[in-house]
């Protein structure tokens, strides 16, 4: 799979780290309790079909969004996500 790094270009996916869905950021509040953490932290959506999805690329520091295609890895986009709208 190649993704667009908004600042390097096309680059293979191994150099960027899966961070998980660009659209569940929300955190629990620092003292929201243990059940709060674990749920935020081990119970993820794993959708078959379009989703925006949050990469950090290694080699330049540089978080993105990527639209993609978790059936067919098509990649469909790619964002800074500091220019992301929520």
């Amino acid at each position: 799979m190649r993704i667009t790094c908004p600042n390097c270009g096309e680059r293979d996916r191994r150099e960027f780290t899966y961070q998980g869905d660009a659209l569940a950021l929300d955190r629990p509040a620092r003292n929201a309790g243990a059940h709060a953490w674990d749920d935020y932290l081990h119970n993820r959506e794993n959708p078959a079909g379009d989703t925006r999805d949050l990469w950090y690329h290694d080699a330049c520091a540089t978080w993105a969004v990527v639209k993609r295609n978790t059936v067919t890895h098509a990649v469909h986009s790619s964002i800074a996500a500091t220019k992301v709208k929520r």
